[in-house]
């Protein structure tokens, strides 16, 4: 029998409805779990258990009462720390916001609220959710439940090792570089990154001051142990917000078939280790066999192409939270001629740094990318590809400019991790994670499920199909031995 911290959000809620479990049942059931694992895997950092204890009562009155019920009415959830929380603590893993108790939820943050869920804590993240393992000198290190000597991601890597350890029902992330689908691959755990521009991405904490505005790429979604919950869960999140909510109304597609799909499983632009590679194919083989017509010599877009567009975007966005010491050694690229240059790092200091006219031009690029999506789509229902060219790396005390990954043997910059993911951001696609096996090692691999912009719900709907012939999430190693 699945015990109760392993069961979906949306099963949860209809248990809390059906009066099979309480609120406040499960509550206890959470704080008891993250009493019990977090001392090992540090993924929640600030719990208010008084609070969402008079929560879950109240929530519990309300059952009773037969009042009219949100479709998340009475779920006990953990926050990203990069997301402000009305009267919690929120430090976008940064000590300058040490104290920083904000007075408003971000939109999404009042979203799930207002669907009826209750924020018990928040997790952990890197400083300005700058990086792609979890670490800031607020909070320590977060580390993996399928291997603590390994990274469970960034930035989202507190929210992840929530969702896997059973701490929450589900959990809200932000994505910018991969950080909602890079730490769902290794963590074995659901993701799904929407479209840029559908779920509201203010009150994200990237700088001091930061929040009154979305930042590019940047996106805000759910982490999930299924992906029935992703899809409800962006029921929820999506929607047009502040001054367009005046006149504007979202109303996503409907999915696609599912059975046109195209396959970009490696690159020589990031090389993806043949061991994670062999679980892709596999995954992708059960899903021809399950009659998916499958086109395997798929490239939409230019991938060198993309990541230079895509580190020069990046970079702009997440320059407001830059100490002044990157600032000042990406002006000493600022003017390496373009044309010669291949290194993403040299791509990323100038676009750190480049004037409104130079970000301009780039932006043009993207949307002649975008319309090579849009025009591979046409053709195609969705694309599968890599999250990273690796399961999750060990931890590193390097920073993200000079730590390294073995790919094939070979050593990499492990800021490569943020290729695969910044391809599909970089285009404003939607993308679901799906876990789709295991290395031999025990370690998750996840997959891409790419939908064409606004196809989210073709993402989703793909990733379904693939969770049901794979099998899905499973409880991470560790928790069995601790």
């Amino acid at each position: 029998m699945t015990e109760l911290w392993q069961q979906q959000a949306g099963e949860l809620a209809a248990a809390i409805r059906s009066k099979a479990v309480s609120s406040v049942e499960l509550l206890e059931v959470y704080l008891a779990r993250i009493d019990r694992y977090n001392p090992r895997f540090n993924a929640v950092v600030t719990v208010d258990a008084d609070g969402a204890r008079r929560a879950a009562s109240a929530a519990d009155d309300a059952v009773v009462r037969g009042d009219d019920l949100g479709p998340l009415h009475g779920l006990p959830i953990t926050v990203k720390d990069a997301l402000e929380t009305a009267g919690m603590r929120s430090t976008g893993g940064a000590e300058e916001l040490r104290e920083h108790v904000p007075e408003e939820d971000a939109p999404a943050v009042a979203r799930v609220k207002a669907a009826g869920a209750i924020v018990l804590g928040k997790t952990n993240v890197p400083k300005w959710s700058g990086d792609s393992q979890t670490y800031n000198e607020l909070f320590g290190v977060t580390r993996n439940p399928w291997d603590d000597s390994r990274s469970p991601g960034g930035s989202s890597g507190g929210p992840a090792v929530s969702v896997a350890c059973g701490l929450t029902a589900f959990e809200i992330g932000t994505d910018i570089g991969g950080s909602i689908r890079m730490p769902a691959h290794f963590t074995g755990i659901c993701g799904h990154k929407p479209s840029f521009g559908i779920v509201p991405s203010r009150g994200y904490l990237d700088h001091v001051g930061g929040g009154l505005t979305e930042a590019d790429i940047n996106v805000v979604g759910p982490l999930a142990r299924g992906v029935a919950d992703l899809e409800l869960l962006l029921g929820v999140l999506a929607g047009a917000d502040g001054d367009h909510a005046t006149g504007w109304r979202l109303a996503l597609p409907p999915s696609l078939p599912g059975t046109r799909l195209g396959v970009w499983l490696d690159d020589p632009g990031c090389a993806v280790d043949a061991e994670v590679l062999a679980i892709l194919e596999a995954a992708v083989g059960r899903l021809e066999a399950d009659g998916a017509e499958i086109d395997d010599d798929s490239r939409p877009v230019d991938f060198e192409e993309s990541m230079r567009v895509f580190f020069a975007l990046v970079a702009s966005a997440i320059s407001p939270g830059l100490p002044d010491e990157i600032i000042d050694l990406a002006r000493s690229v600022e003017d390496v001629p373009e044309e010669t240059d291949e290194d993403p790092f040299v791509v990323m200091g100038r676009g750190t740094v480049m004037r409104h006219r130079e970000w301009i031009l780039v932006d043009e690029r993207r949307e002649l990318l975008r319309r090579q999506w849009a025009a591979w789509f046409t053709g195609h229902d969705a694309l599968l590809c890599p999250v990273g060219p690796v399961a999750a790396p060990p931890l590193s005390n390097e920073n993200i400019l000079s730590r390294k990954m073995i790919v094939n043997g070979i050593e990499r910059p492990a800021n490569d991790l943020i290729c695969w993911p910044g391809l599909i951001g970089v285009a404003y696609l939607p993308s679901t994670v799906v876990p789709v096996g295991r290395t031999a090692r025990g370690l998750p691999v996840g997959i891409q499920v790419v939908g064409p912009y606004l196809g989210d719900r073709t993402a989703l709907g793909v990733a379904g199909r693939l969770e049901q012939l794979v099998g899905g999430y499973v409880p991470p190693s560790l928790l069995e031995t601790t």
